[in-house]
């Protein structure tokens, strides 16, 4: 019965933390309860100072910050062996201060956003509303003053889950505006225009978009002219290899700013 009693005691105080996370990392000005099941002298709430310490009765500081709960449930529980019998301890974050994510660029609302929980990569980009319209192959985050390696197009865009990654206290995402909103389709197609351009367009939507192929065109003719600074590049497509053969490599991907040119045939 008594082991019983304990059990639902310690479920009740880590039930807070499961919500909040098991591999959450104390900070600086976090608010935490800690309590010691049986020693009601050793059952107080606390804050973690600048420096990254906590005072804990009959074992003076401590430090706090950079563990996750359950480490500092450890820690302390052998620190009070000296004092309890088989201490049992419970570290709950009653309070968040210190983890904050910054979010700024022309692409996004500038916001700073308070890690509750465990969050990735992907997790945070969900969460901005202005992401379609954004330039996430410019995009880029910022960990310690440095340029991580990962692809936010491809991460969201694509979904390549091999580009996500847990986002850590104090990182920046940079997320600029994509200038040039548009692509234009011209030439043998029913209806040549420019486009609103969306992250992930591929060349046969926005040829679709313009109305199709009209029955001049030389779907084997098509081009895709690119401005990359002073630079233009042309990209052939051959649409009937698409058709025909399933060859999805000339579906190629737009850029904001690309102009498609489907040509006509001469018979």
């Amino acid at each position: 019965m008594k082991l019983r009693i304990l059990l639902v005691s310690v479920l009740l105080l880590c039930a807070p933390l499961w919500a909040l996370g098991a591999d959450y990392v104390i900070g600086e000005g976090d608010s935490l309860d800690i309590a010691v099941w049986g020693v009601k002298e050793l059952n107080f709430p606390v804050k973690v100072r600048p420096d990254g310490k906590i005072t804990v009765p009959g074992l003076g500081e401590v430090v706090a910050s950079g563990s996750t709960p359950s480490q500092l449930q450890v820690h302390l529980a052998k620190r009070l062996k000296e004092l309890v019998k088989n201490p049992i301890v419970t570290v709950t974050v009653r309070e968040i201060t210190n983890s904050k994510v910054y979010i700024f660029g022309s692409g996004v609302k500038a916001v700073v956003y308070d890690l509750s929980r465990r969050t990735t990569l992907l997790q945070l980009l969900c969460m901005l509303p202005e992401v379609k319209t954004a330039d996430l192959r410019n995009a880029y985050l910022l960990r310690d003053g440095k340029k991580l390696k990962v692809d936010l197009h491809r991460l969201f865009i694509q979904g390549d889950t091999t580009q996500d990654l847990l986002v850590e206290t104090n990182d920046s995402l940079f997320v600029p505006l994509l200038l040039d909103r548009s692509v234009y389709v011209l030439g043998a197609v029913n209806t040549p225009r420019s486009i609103e351009y969306r992250e992930g367009m591929k060349v046969m939507e926005a040829i679709l978009e313009a109305g199709g192929f009209t029955k001049f065109a030389d779907q084997n003719d098509v081009v895709v002219r690119r401005k990359q600074g002073d630079k233009s590049q042309s990209l052939e497509v051959k649409a009937k290899k698409l058709f025909k053969e399933g060859d999805l490599s000339q579906n190629i991907d737009l850029k904001a700013g690309d102009y498609v040119l489907v040509k006509e045939a001469f018979f």
